[in-house]
């Protein structure tokens, strides 16, 4: 096993024809690590801060704040036959999201892998790393700044070890999933991956996901869902996050009680650091509109939480999965979470979820368990 890299072992790239020179080394088929690091205290979208990349020993720390990427990256990511191996992927995706629409053409996310694989749910790359490759990595520049200049010889150091044991993971991890016959259900995991970091649209029925106004009336709900939308539309064209704009307890309060007047509003919403004089306006307008047929029709119904014959239903599916989960030496997490088995006894309608693959193991199990 070669030596933990050293900072001076990863090529600088600060400029675009040495990063197009480093990649086009690359050859079809290449497995190339990649991670990133980002900063996302201020802003909607995460700042790309620096991009690591690595191929049989040779790395690269690609600034981004020294140069624009562009489309560097889709001829041999996303137009090759390149393998792009990443651990937990879907926050770097997002990042990347600008500079590689859809992602890599062929996505290896270590920690799907891991789960596939018997080594538990969520588990670190550190771990991973100390498991497969007997290296324990030092994670203190865990939350560097890394949108300072020049990086520290720490941080350089940090930032390449994230891609150096990259291809010996994927090797054996690939070599895990062949032998329990898993390597399908990954690839379409990968895939789903993908497709949500890559959504540049937020959610259509965002309303869904605030379990506590389950009991409000439907036009409360769409009110509720009109400013969910109107949050995240808001916050993407300003680049500020969602709850400076409106916290979640603020806009269950207006979607329940609006104010009668902009200056209630003005002192209801007080601390909130992206609301604005235009966008309180705006806010107060759309709270002030009428609520017709169409938008409640349109509105999603919120799933209450599982109550009754729902809640022996529910703890009959979570039985069924937790055994189906043992046979298959799967985490029941990743077979089937607890949240959407909910969703499901209350709303009798099979969840995207747990289409593809876990649609074959689950279909015939679970829904002669829903509550008559």
């Amino acid at each position: 096993m070669s030596l933990p890299a050293l900072p001076n072992d990863a090529e600088w790239i600060d400029h675009r024809d040495a990063l197009d020179r480093w990649l086009a080394e690359l050859p079809a088929g290449a497995i190339v690590g990649m991670d990133t690091e980002f900063m996302r205290r201020n802003t909607f979208y995460p700042q790309l801060a620096l991009l690591q990349l690595g191929w049989q020993g040779r790395y690269a720390l690609v600034d981004p704040l020294a140069f624009d990427l562009g489309d560097a990256l889709h001829p041999s990511l996303h137009a090759g036959e390149a393998v792009t191996v990443m651990h937990s992927a879907g926050e770097d995706l997002e990042t990347l999201a600008p500079l590689l629409p859809g992602g890599p053409r062929t996505l290896f996310d270590t920690q799907i892998a891991a789960a596939f694989v018997g080594m538990g749910l969520g588990v670190s790359y550190r771990a991973l790393v100390a498991e497969l490759c007997g290296v324990d990595l030092d994670k203190g520049e865990t939350r560097s700044d890394w949108l300072q200049r020049p990086l520290t010889d720490s941080q350089r150091l940090y930032a390449t070890l994230d891609v150096v044991y990259m291809s010996s993971i994927h090797a054996q991890l690939s070599e895990r999933l062949h032998q329990r016959d898993r390597s399908a259900w990954h690839a379409e995991d990968c895939e789903r991956l993908k497709h949500r970091a890559g959504a540049r649209e937020g959610e259509t029925q965002p309303q869904r996901a605030m379990r506590g106004a389950a009991e409000w009336t439907r036009p409360q709900q769409a009110l509720l869902r009109r400013l969910l939308l109107w949050r995240d539309r808001t916050a993407r064209s300003l680049d500020r996050p969602r709850p400076w704009l409106l916290e979640d307890a603020l806009m269950m309060s207006l979607a329940q009680h609006p104010p009668g007047t902009l200056a209630e509003l003005d002192q209801r919403s007080r601390g909130q650091r992206a609301l604005r004089s235009p966008q309180r306006a705006e806010l107060f307008e759309l709270l002030r509109l009428p609520m017709d047929e169409v938008e409640i029709a349109a509105t999603a119904t919120i799933p209450s939480h599982p109550q009754g014959e729902a809640k022996k239903a529910l703890a009959a599916m979570k039985d069924a999965v937790d055994a189906l989960a043992t046979e298959l030496d799967l985490p029941s997490g990743l077979l089937c979470p607890r949240k959407v088995l909910e969703e499901y006894v209350v709303t009798a309608e099979w969840p995207e979820f747990l289409d593809g693959w876990r649609h074959g193991v689950l279909h015939d199990r679970l829904p002669g368990l829903l509550p008559g």
